[in-house]
């Protein structure tokens, strides 16, 4: 229940906040609440992962991509996730989720998720996601076409070069 009050409340401030350009970063300020804490009294390492979803959540509809992939019927899917935590999260502690796009290339669009509080970094994600419709993977120059003609890619950084390469050795779904 605590998820879906907040994808309403992130909803609700879509339509007051600022729109955002594709390669501008979308802020969330939120609260560790007693569902989000583990048996020992930090936020748990699975909500990290849900809250990142509400962040992505918020990019998509103040971008336009949301717009975009309903007019389309488009789902966005993400295809990997990985997280560092440096530091946990307690009972009512105010923090802020920062998503922005870092780069893309024809296949993925790669984001970075990053907790903070007080200035210091307390857990960093990178997701690896795309838009899927009904004729299959919908490239990433046909979405990003669409919102910012003719936008080429920032350099995509060196921890999501190592992570894409690292992701190459790792077994894919293939049929037994």
């Amino acid at each position: 229940m605590n998820l879906l009050l907040r994808c309403l409340l992130v909803w609700l401030s879509t339509f007051v906040r600022k729109r955002l350009k594709i390669l501008e970063p979308s802020v969330l300020s939120l609260t560790v609440l007693p569902n989000d804490l583990d048996i020992y009294g930090h936020m748990n390492n699975g909500r990290y992962l849900t809250v990142m979803d509400l962040g992505r959540f918020d990019f998509i509809l103040r971008s336009g991509l949301g717009r975009l992939a309903r007019e389309k019927a488009w789902n966005p899917l993400v295809a990997s996730a990985v997280i560092r935590y440096r530091r946990p999260l307690f009972l009512f502690q105010n923090y802020r989720l920062v998503t922005r796009v870092t780069g893309w290339d024809t296949r993925w669009i790669y984001i970075e998720q990053r907790f903070e509080r007080d200035g210091h970094l307390l857990a960093v994600g990178l997701i690896k996601g795309l838009f899927y419709g009904k004729s299959g993977r919908v490239s990433t120059h046909e979405v990003l076409n669409v919102l910012s003609p003719g936008i080429c890619s920032p350099d995509i950084p060196k921890v999501v070069s190592s992570w894409r390469e690292l992701e190459s050795h790792l077994p894919r779904g293939e049929k037994n």
